[in-house]
């Protein structure tokens, strides 16, 4: 079982994950999903040597939608965010960004359910998740301090990447 202090520490124990199995030479693009997906993609971002940028999702009464991708063709992408839960802003991102052609398309999360994991499988070609439960429960769960923010310091922290 992993717990997480907070979405921060997440990041930083994803973030050496990460670099085992990517090579940062190959100019990786990391999506962080707005807006908790920022405290965790900023520690991978600096292992990595780059900047993440936003993947701003718009919440909707028929789920999720990814309001905008930037250019990603034939790039390794990265998808962060803090977790996977019901799947669905994971399944929206990737159905976003897959015609913008990556070369890659890759799910980085601190926490995803095993369930949701035999689906986006098929839409993502490689997964990294710390914390792999059998069955769905919160994401709250796996953290001391589910520390959320919002859109607004979500892009604040973005804009302030060294």
């Amino acid at each position: 079982m992993n717990r997480f202090a907070n979405l921060a520490d997440a990041g930083r124990a994803l973030a050496d994950r990460v670099v085992e199995v990517l090579d940062p030479e190959a100019a990786p693009q990391i999506l962080a999903v707005i807006p908790n997906g920022v405290p965790v993609a900023l520690p991978i971002a600096a292992a990595l040597g780059i900047a993440a940028v936003a993947l701003p999702v718009e919440r909707t009464d028929a789920g999720p939608v990814i309001a905008e991708v930037p250019d990603v063709s034939g790039r390794i992408v990265i998808v962060v965010d803090d977790g996977v839960e019901t799947g669905a802003v994971a399944r929206a991102a990737a159905t976003a960004i897959r015609p913008h052609a990556p070369a890659e398309l890759v799910l980085a999360v601190p926490v995803c359910s095993r369930e949701a994991m035999a689906d986006l499988g098929h839409r993502y070609d490689r997964i990294i998740a710390l914390a792999q439960p059998f069955g769905r429960r919160s994401l709250a769960w796996h953290f001391d301090d589910f520390d959320t923010i919002d859109a607004p310091v979500a892009m604040t922290l973005l804009a302030a990447q060294g």
